[in-house]
């Protein structure tokens, strides 16, 4: 009997031969949790610390990434020396042009968890060098930074994922199936409140803080990178840097992208027209105010009515919510505080205001509730089927890599919030109410807060990355 008729093969690849099944060894491996190396991408990680190290291991417990390369402007820091010792024979850089220089052919994507205002020059020098990139939230410092970023993950055709990771899981999910059920809709008002403890809460400075010697481990020069170059302090590293307008996007950067993020794509909200910093505590030229209140303003869009978005930080600035709220809705998900400690009797959250019915939320994954709880009661039993996520946001960006999946916050769906999120944040520095064109992309009422949409000129040598 000739080999083609003793093999009859399927299209899965497994062959019947007299009656027994034979299955392939790299379909058995698969089954049970091994992946040839061949079928992995190989994933380059910037910042290694803090939320960059818990990126790594979440990408990692996937099964399909190898790490080749680890890159930290401080190699010798506490915080980096876990992920150091979990991957000892992983080559090591400090600066990740030199990177990409010596390996970059050989890996496929990078993740970027470092200071708000890095996140730019790093995703720009990955998409134009063909790499997928998973940065953290948000997208980047400045508005033009997000729309550059948005038009060269169109140009290079890279997948691009921002690390909100609740917009993988139940929420998001669920947001979608009650939007294009009509169980949200006509929603004119929403309030997003983030209430705990911030590293800047306390903090009273006049001036950029003083300079201190360098630690020998670490490259201060290209932690810095686009940033107008500052004095070397301690005060700006390690997480602190959210505290700093020049390094950082504040408690709603920060939040923001976890707290509005699936009612911003699912309702539609594109960007405000206004935004008015209706209270303010503790205005600062330097650092984050110690609480505000933003309100930002929605026109009209298709059939769904205007809308208005209120945003509440600090400690005791919390919105008045209905008689009927309850108790508020607690996210499983929140990675614990890398400083710090939070106050678990004030959850973040939401609540979403529409013609017909209100809902609470929390951030996250956390799924929206109906309130009062009795009219959720009654509308249990028609409330639409919500699938379950067939992806993490980790493994949602490997399938993405591979083309098995698209990212669900993607830079074309993340940008715009996180566009909205930088007007907010304009608004707390220059401490006014901002007209915006959302046509032309232009704060038309107050020059100076213009002129901050696109930021100070990046340092000499870091020029490039502004060039399309």
């Amino acid at each position: 009997m000739k080999r083609r008729e003793f093999f009859k093969k399927g299209a899965t690849g497994v062959a019947v031969l007299s009656g027994f099944t034979v299955i392939p060894s790299f379909v058995l491996g698969k089954q049970l949790g091994h992946v040839p190396p061949s079928e992995k991408i190989n994933l380059a990680c910037i910042g290694i610390g803090n939320r960059g190290a818990d990126i790594i291991k979440k990408l990692h417990s996937t099964g399909l990434v190898n790490i080749v390369a680890l890159c930290d402007t401080d190699m010798g820091a506490p915080h980096t020396l876990p992920i150091l010792k979990l991957f000892p024979d992983v080559q090591r850089f400090q600066d990740f042009r030199v990177m990409f220089d010596k390996m970059g052919k050989q890996f496929d994507a990078i993740t970027a968890g470092v200071p708000d205002f890095s996140h730019f020059p790093i995703a720009m020098h990955a998409m134009a060098n063909g790499k997928h990139v998973y940065v953290e939230k948000p997208m980047a410092h400045t508005f033009q930074e997000i729309s550059l970023m948005m038009k060269a993950e169109k140009k290079y055709k890279v997948a691009c994922q921002m690390g909100n990771q609740g917009h993988s899981d139940e929420n998001y999910f669920q947001f979608k199936a009650w939007t294009e059920a009509g169980i949200i809709k006509d929603v004119t008002h929403i309030t997003a409140f983030m209430n705990n403890g911030r590293r800047w809460h306390g903090l009273k400075v006049s001036d950029f803080l003083p300079e201190q010697p360098i630690p020998e481990s670490l490259d201060w020069d290209t932690w810095l990178t686009t940033a107008t170059f500052k004095a070397y302090n301690k005060g700006y590293i390690n997480g602190d840097w959210r505290s700093w307008f020049e390094f950082g996007n504040g408690a709603l950067g920060d939040w923001g992208a976890h707290l509005i993020d699936t009612a911003h794509e699912f309702l539609e909200l594109g960007l405000p027209t206004e935004v008015n910093p209706s209270f303010m505590q503790g205005h600062s030229p330097f650092i984050f105010p110690q609480e505000s209140t933003l309100v930002f303003k929605f026109p009209k869009r298709n059939k769904k009515p205007a809308c208005e978005l209120t945003w509440y930080e600090g400690f005791n600035n919390q919105p008045k919510h209905p008689d009927y709220y309850g108790e508020p809705v607690r996210a499983k998900d929140i990675p614990p505080p890398t400083a710090g400690n939070i106050n678990t009797k004030r959850y973040p959250g939401k609540v979403i205001y529409a013609k017909d019915l209100t809902f609470k939320g929390g951030s996250h994954s956390a799924t929206l509730e109906i309130i009062p709880e009795q009219k959720a009661k009654d509308m249990a039993s028609s409330l639409p089927f919500v699938p379950n996520s067939p992806s993490n946001h980790f493994l949602n960006f490997v399938r993405a890599c591979k083309k098995e999946e698209i990212c669900r916050s993607s830079f074309k769906i993340a940008g715009p919030l996180c566009q909205l999120m930088a007007l907010g944040v304009v608004a707390q520095r220059v401490n006014a109410r901002l007209e915006f064109d959302i046509n032309k992309k232009v704060i038309t009422n107050h020059g100076v807060a213009n002129d901050l949409l696109i930021g100070p000129p990046p340092r000499k040598g870091w020029e490039e990355y502004y060039k399309l």
